[in-house]
């Protein structure tokens, strides 16, 4: 009698475990979008999502027209990019949020969600960022963002499935192969 208490204890233990493990997922969260609006990750259920940390004045800002491309390429295929502006390597995003969505519409025709300004690194972490690149929140693995335009993959169940340095492309052949999938 002894060992089926002890048991279904450690059933439902660990079958808690793998519940909370499954629930990690985007969905939980809710930011602030560029124009100051509440953007809802919830809304977003059954469409792959690519983040990715933007910068105006960065080598890598012209992945800005890539990121435009794909997203329009692949829109209504229920795959959706945000981005999130954030000035934590080399004052590379100095400006407000207006001057950023004024930079991406004028520059590279943005339509793709774009957010308020952030924190990706460092002790003032978006709390987003923090389940990105910490194990024990995503469930995936852990992981640095460690420029502008690093990428994270969200499949359709808001599952981090996989992260992109900066110097990946947008339309690199495995990111467009994992959008078709």
């Amino acid at each position: 009698m002894m060992m089926k208490k002890i048991l279904l204890v450690l059933a439902l233990i660990f079958g808690t475990t793998l519940i909370a493990q499954n629930n990690k997922t985007i969905y939980q969260f809710k930011v602030e979008d560029i124009n100051g609006e509440t953007f809802d990750f919830s809304s977003l259920r059954g469409k792959k999502v690519m983040i990715v940390n933007t910068a105006s004045k960065c080598g890598f800002t012209p992945q800005y027209a890539e990121l435009q491309h794909i997203y329009e390429q692949y829109k209504y295929k229920d795959f959706v990019i945000v981005g999130f502006p954030s000035n934590d390597f080399g004052n590379q995003e100095p400006g407000s949020n207006e001057d950023i969505s004024e930079f991406c519409q004028q520059n590279y025709g943005v339509e793709f969600p774009m957010m308020a300004k952030i924190k990706v690194k460092g002790d003032e972490k978006h709390p987003l960022y923090q389940f990105l690149t910490e194990k024990a929140k995503n469930g995936f693995k852990d992981s640095e963002v460690k420029w502008n335009f690093q990428k994270y993959l969200i499949d359709q169940n808001g599952r981090v499935v996989a992260v992109k340095n900066s110097n990946v492309l947008p339309n690199d052949s495995e990111i467009v192969n994992w959008i078709q999938e």
